[in-house]
Protein backbone atom coordinates (compact mmCIF):
# COMPACT_ATOMS: atom_id res chain seq x y z
CA UNK A 1 0.00 0.00 0.00
CA UNK A 2 1.06 3.44 -1.00
CA UNK A 3 1.96 5.78 1.68
CA UNK A 4 1.62 9.43 1.21
CA UNK A 5 4.65 11.77 2.92
CA UNK A 6 3.90 15.12 3.74
CA UNK A 7 6.16 17.19 5.89
CA UNK A 8 6.32 21.13 6.96
CA UNK A 9 10.59 20.22 6.00
CA UNK A 10 9.76 20.47 2.36
CA UNK A 11 7.60 22.98 0.49
CA UNK A 12 3.35 22.36 0.24
CA UNK A 13 2.62 20.76 -3.15
CA UNK A 14 1.73 23.57 -5.40
CA UNK A 15 -0.63 21.55 -7.42
CA UNK A 16 -2.42 18.58 -7.44
CA UNK A 17 0.57 16.10 -5.88
CA UNK A 18 2.01 14.70 -3.16
CA UNK A 19 5.87 15.84 -1.77
CA UNK A 20 6.47 12.04 -2.04
CA UNK A 21 4.74 9.01 -1.90
CA UNK A 22 6.30 5.83 -0.27
CA UNK A 23 5.82 2.60 -1.73
CA UNK A 24 7.05 -0.21 0.20
CA UNK A 25 10.27 0.20 0.23
CA UNK A 26 10.60 2.88 -2.17
CA UNK A 27 10.63 6.83 -2.12
CA UNK A 28 9.28 8.90 -4.72
CA UNK A 29 10.01 12.86 -4.01
CA UNK A 30 8.24 15.30 -6.18
CA UNK A 31 10.60 17.31 -7.78
CA UNK A 32 12.10 19.89 -5.72
CA UNK A 33 12.80 24.05 -6.74
CA UNK A 34 13.74 26.35 -3.88
CA UNK A 35 10.98 27.21 -2.35
CA UNK A 36 11.38 28.08 1.15
CA UNK A 37 9.24 26.02 3.38
CA UNK A 38 8.70 28.09 6.39
CA UNK A 39 7.27 30.63 4.27
CA UNK A 40 6.30 28.93 1.26
CA UNK A 41 8.19 31.49 -1.28
CA UNK A 42 10.00 30.85 -4.07
CA UNK A 43 13.59 32.85 -2.95
CA UNK A 44 14.91 32.93 -6.58
CA UNK A 45 18.55 34.22 -6.29
CA UNK A 46 21.72 32.73 -8.14
CA UNK A 47 21.96 28.66 -9.23
CA UNK A 48 23.99 28.48 -5.89
CA UNK A 49 21.40 29.54 -3.58
CA UNK A 50 18.83 27.47 -5.37
CA UNK A 51 20.43 24.47 -4.87
CA UNK A 52 21.49 25.17 -1.52
CA UNK A 53 17.64 25.55 -0.77
CA UNK A 54 16.87 22.56 -3.14
CA UNK A 55 19.10 20.17 -1.48
CA UNK A 56 17.60 21.37 2.04
CA UNK A 57 14.00 20.28 0.51
CA UNK A 58 15.32 16.80 -0.37
CA UNK A 59 16.92 16.33 2.84
CA UNK A 60 13.62 17.43 4.62
CA UNK A 61 11.64 15.07 2.71
CA UNK A 62 14.20 11.57 2.85
CA UNK A 63 14.34 12.95 6.76
CA UNK A 64 10.56 12.66 7.35
CA UNK A 65 10.25 9.40 5.87
CA UNK A 66 12.97 7.70 7.76
CA UNK A 67 15.50 7.91 4.88
CA UNK A 68 18.73 9.77 3.84
CA UNK A 69 20.73 10.81 1.08
CA UNK A 70 22.74 7.19 1.35
CA UNK A 71 19.23 5.92 0.03
CA UNK A 72 19.15 7.58 -3.37
CA UNK A 73 19.52 5.27 -5.88
CA UNK A 74 18.10 7.50 -9.13
CA UNK A 75 18.07 11.42 -9.39
CA UNK A 76 16.41 13.59 -11.94
CA UNK A 77 17.95 17.14 -12.54
CA UNK A 78 16.64 19.92 -14.94
CA UNK A 79 18.55 23.03 -15.42
CA UNK A 80 17.41 25.97 -16.90
CA UNK A 81 20.58 26.93 -18.31
CA UNK A 82 23.14 24.27 -18.74
CA UNK A 83 25.82 27.14 -17.86
CA UNK A 84 25.47 26.63 -14.73
CA UNK A 85 26.03 22.92 -14.92
CA UNK A 86 29.50 22.53 -13.49
CA UNK A 87 28.68 25.20 -10.21
CA UNK A 88 25.50 23.01 -9.46
CA UNK A 89 27.12 19.75 -9.84
CA UNK A 90 30.00 20.80 -7.40
CA UNK A 91 26.89 21.50 -5.06
CA UNK A 92 24.98 17.81 -5.95
CA UNK A 93 28.09 15.91 -5.48
CA UNK A 94 28.31 17.16 -1.98
CA UNK A 95 24.66 15.68 -1.07
CA UNK A 96 25.18 12.97 -2.90
CA UNK A 97 28.34 11.08 -2.21
CA UNK A 98 26.73 7.90 -2.64
CA UNK A 99 26.92 8.73 -6.69
CA UNK A 100 22.99 7.37 -7.00
CA UNK A 101 22.41 7.17 -11.10
CA UNK A 102 21.11 10.11 -12.60
CA UNK A 103 19.63 11.96 -15.62
CA UNK A 104 20.81 16.15 -16.05
CA UNK A 105 18.59 17.69 -18.56
CA UNK A 106 18.19 21.16 -19.79
CA UNK A 107 14.75 22.56 -19.39
CA UNK A 108 13.18 25.17 -21.20
CA UNK A 109 11.18 26.64 -18.43
CA UNK A 110 10.89 25.79 -14.87
CA UNK A 111 8.09 26.28 -12.27
CA UNK A 112 8.11 29.89 -11.02
CA UNK A 113 11.03 30.77 -13.03
CA UNK A 114 13.25 28.42 -10.96
CA UNK A 115 16.81 27.79 -12.03
CA UNK A 116 17.41 24.09 -11.05
CA UNK A 117 14.81 21.32 -10.12
CA UNK A 118 15.67 17.78 -8.14
CA UNK A 119 13.64 14.64 -7.71
CA UNK A 120 14.76 11.41 -6.29
CA UNK A 121 14.42 8.23 -5.37
CA UNK A 122 15.32 6.24 -2.80
CA UNK A 123 14.93 2.76 -1.54
CA UNK A 124 15.63 1.25 1.94
CA UNK A 125 16.90 -2.45 1.96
Amino acid sequence: MNKVISTEKAPKAIGPYSQAILAGNTLYCSGQIAINPETNTFIGGSIVEQTEQILKNIEGLLTASGFSYRDVVKTTCFLADMSDFTVFNGLYEKAFISKPARSCVAAKELPKGALAEIEVIAVKD
